[in-house]
């Protein structure tokens, strides 16, 4: 039995915030074969991007050699934000599949609505909600231990 795309995005998510990043993590699967799983490495690459989804599609081109992550899919702890929602676009991911809602951050469900612009060349398929519980709360008390230490 192949493990679920979210347990695996799940346990980057908890790997990032035990390295003090913000919890999030991402997965790539094609065909059930997951090709790419990352988590969020902003403060530990010294890098603004070094999202999750951003460093998951990275991994996963390098895995197809190719820049086209055509049939694949995505799925990821939190709405991704402007950067990674147009990433997503541009590397033409099949299906984006989130947890939680990021009503501040967010670009897919919330905030610019990325893949609703007419300047947007692609947009996938988009479930949201996934275990939306699991992950706000992972980032509720991410965020609250951060605030009292």
């Amino acid at each position: 039995m192949r493990p679920d795309p979210f347990d695996i995005a799940f346990a980057e998510a908890r790997a990032a915030a035990a390295r003090g990043e913000v919890p999030v993590g991402a997965v790539i699967v094609r065909d059930g074969a997951v090709l790419a799983a990352a988590g969020n490495r902003t403060l530990e690459d010294r890098d603004p991007t070094a999202h999750a989804e951003v460093l998951a599609i990275r991994a996963a081109a390098r895995a197809l050699g190719s820049e086209r992550l055509t049939g694949c899919d995505l799925y990821v702890t939190l709405e991704p934000c402007t950067m990674c929602a147009g990433a997503v676009s541009f590397a033409r991911l099949r299906r984006l599949y989130y947890a939680a809602e990021d009503l501040k951050g967010g670009a897919v469900d919330n905030g610019v609505r990325f893949y609703a612009r007419p300047t947007c060349h692609h947009a996938p398929e988009v479930y949201g909600g996934i275990r939306e519980t699991e992950a706000a709360d992972m980032l509720r008390a991410f965020f609250r231990a951060r605030r009292a230490g």
